[in-house]
Formats: C-alpha cells, sequence, structure tokens
C-alpha cells in the first residue's frame, strides 16, 4: 500500500494547500515513465529531460524544465486505393484530415484542432502506401498516422462484372459495379475523411462503375454512356502554395458496340476521369496526394492508388525538428515566413524537437 508521509499541512490564506518542504515526485527515465500503467492525471519526475511530465489519458507531456510544449499543424492524407477492373469503379483517396490554419478538412468538415507536442519525445509518422491495382477488386490504400492522428486508406473500387457489388468502405469510398445485373452501391467514407464513392448502373449497354469518392465531393454514379469521374480533392496552402490533393478515381467503360471500353484515370487535385478512347488502360493516382487509381475498361485490369503524405508545420522559434528522422524520406525542413514546415513522402518511424 502506497504511503503519503508528511510532518505538516496546513492552508494558507487562500485555501490552498501549502508544504513546508520540497514535494518529491516520484523520479522515472522516459522508458519507465512510458512502461507505466498510467491513467490521465498522473505526474512523475522525468529524471533524464529534468521535467515534471504529466500524462492526459493519450500521452505523456512535460510541464516545466528543459522540456516545454509547442503547437504544430499537420496535413495527413492517407494512401488512395486501387480501382476495380472490368468495367470497374474507380478507387477512393485516402483520408484527409487538415489542422492548418483554417482550412477545410476532409468530407468538407472543419479544421482539426491542433496538437501540442514536447520536445525531447519521440512521435510517430506513417506515409500510407496506395492500394493495388488488380483483376478483381481494388486494394484499399493504407493508414497514415502522425502521433495520435490517424487517416484511413481510401476504399477500393468494385469488381465490374460482378452485379450488386459496392465499393469497400475507407478514408473516401471506392465506386460501386458497373453491370448488366443488379449495379452496385458506392462504398461509405469515414466521417470527416472522405466522401462516398457514386453507385454502378445496370442500365443499358455502355454500363459502367462508379467513380471513387475524394476529400471534396463524392465520386458520380455510373451511366450507360461509359466511365465517370471520382470526386474532387481538397486544397491545402500548409506548404506555403495551395496544391489540392486527395482526388477519387475515374471508373473503367465498357463500349456499347464491342470495341473493347476503356480504363479510368486516377485521382490527382481534381477526380480522376474517364478516359475516351477505347482500349486505354487505366491509370494511378498521383504519388504523395493520397488519390484513387482508375478502374479497369471492358476486359483490362484496374490501376493503383497514389501513396500518402504527412507535412507538419510549426512556429520557428517554438521549435527544431532533429536532424536523424529514423525510417523516413523526407526533403528537409524548408520555411515559410516565421514558420518551418516538413513534407513526409515514404516510410514508417519517428521524429523529435528540441
Amino acid at each position: 500500500m502506497s504511503e503519503l508521509k508528511t510532518n505538516k499541512i496546513s492552508t494558507n490564506d487562500q485555501n490552498n494547500v501549502a508544504i513546508d518542504n520540497a514535494l518529491g515526485l516520484k523520479s522515472y527515465t522516459t522508458a519507465q515513465r512510458d512502461a507505466l500503467t498510467a491513467v490521465a492525471g498522473d505526474v512523475v519526475y522525468n529524471n533524464e529531460n529534468g521535467t515534471i511530465d504529466f500524462y492526459n489519458g493519450t500521452a505523456w507531456f512535460a510541464t516545466s524544465g528543459s522540456t516545454f510544449s509547442f503547437t504544430m499543424q499537420s496535413l495527413v492524407i492517407a494512401g488512395g486505393a486501387g480501382g476495380g477492373s472490368g468495367r470497374g469503379a474507380g478507387g477512393g483517396a485516402g483520408g484527409y484530415r487538415n489542422s492548418y490554419a483554417s482550412e477545410t478538412s476532409g468530407r468538407n468538415s472543419s479544421t482539426e484542432s491542433t496538437l501540442s507536442l514536447a520536445k525531447n519525445t519521440s512521435y510517430t509518422v506513417s506515409v500510407g502506401g496506395g492500394g493495388a491495382g488488380s483483376g478483381g477488386t481494388g486494394t484499399n490504400g493504407v493508414n497514415s498516422v502522425f502521433s495520435t492522428i490517424t487517416s484511413t486508406g481510401g476504399g477500393g473500387g468494385a469488381l465490374g462484372l460482378s452485379g450488386g457489388t459496392a465499393g469497400n468502405t475507407g478514408g473516401a469510398g471506392g465506386g460501386g459495379s458497373g453491370s448488366s445485373g443488379n449495379a452496385g452501391a458506392g462504398g461509405t467514407g469515414t466521417t470527416g475523411q472522405g466522401f462516398d464513392g457514386g453507385a454502378g448502373t445496370s442500365n443499358g449497354e455502355g454500363y459502367s462503375g462508379g467513380g471513387g469518392g475524394g476529400a471534396g465531393t463524392a465520386g458520380t454514379n455510373g451511366t450507360s454512356g461509359g466511365g465517370v469521374a471520382g470526386g474532387n480533392g481538397l486544397a491545402s496552402s500548409i506548404t506555403g502554395s495551395s496544391v489540392t490533393r486527395a482526388g477519387g478515381g475515374g471508373s473503367g467503360a465498357y463500349d456499347a458496340f464491342g470495341n473493347g471500353g476503356a480504363g479510368g484515370t486516377g485521382g490527382g487535385g481534381t477526380g480522376g476521369k474517364a478516359n475516351q478512347s477505347v482500349n486505354i488502360a487505366a491509370t494511378a493516382g498521383t504519388v504523395n496526394t493520397g488519390s484513387g487509381g482508375g478502374g479497369g475498361g471492358n476486359g483490362q485490369n484496374s490501376a493503383s492508388g497514389g501513396s500518402g503524405v504527412v507535412i507538419l508545420r510549426w512556429a520557428t522559434a517554438d521549435a527544431t525538428i532533429g536532424a536523424t528522422r529514423t525510417g523516413l524520406t523526407d526533403g528537409g525542413v524548408l520555411t515559410d515566413g516565421s514558420d518551418s514546415y516538413i513534407v513526409f513522402t515514404a516510410g514508417t518511424g519517428t521524429i523529435s524537437f528540441s
């Protein structure tokens, strides 16, 4: 049983507890602290950093000493999904979570809250890869992570020729199947991250799958006239200039005259489109935008989704990022006005600040 021992506890004039001698908190290294089964409100002394650390229910933060908290803004986009093959649907964009300035976050939601980070503390960064194209249903994209933020990989586009097959759920949903039978519904997007995919069509000849959902709009429903576009992405100026990312993939089509049909184009800033000429292969989503891959045309394989990206931005005067970013690929620290930013384009690892 724990004991509290003291010679004297009294209240001062403001009715607060006063202690005559210094209060000695339990001392731990960072590793020992992290190994504790902590609950929100726990307080310890970190003897490596010389700080008083508290646990907020999710992570440890320093309140004093050589380490202190600072504000971090971020844009975290997951990998886009692959499209579906054979008159297939477009792949959904990766989940889009934005806490920069007052910009829109995924599914046209409000800007997310910034994070308060502690110096000399390691934080996880993981950039999700794009889902593979295939001869069947597209593969979902891979999640991207920064600290406590996780963006969900896009949902794969449904396989054409398979009546009634819905697109996969994800950050943004994949498009549903196009078929001469029962067409499939679009996949469901994640709240605050991306929109639903479009439904396929079963009407007449020349049917197509639905377009993949984007971060900014839903995928287009399939038509009897050929492939359709994926949903549009969203723009962010977190790197100092406006860049639009996380568009859904366009769907593949079946040509009514038996000429083969065409694959859809992969998404980029805007949603991918349907190719206009027959027997054109589907194309992939743009790398490091988290955009969906194009659906395959009649008898064709689909294309892969684009990889995601993690972008961090902070006041230059507040912190310096560590020189070694284990397991990660980035373009180095850049500046925009009084802020610094860094773009992570691949890998899984850790970062820290001083």
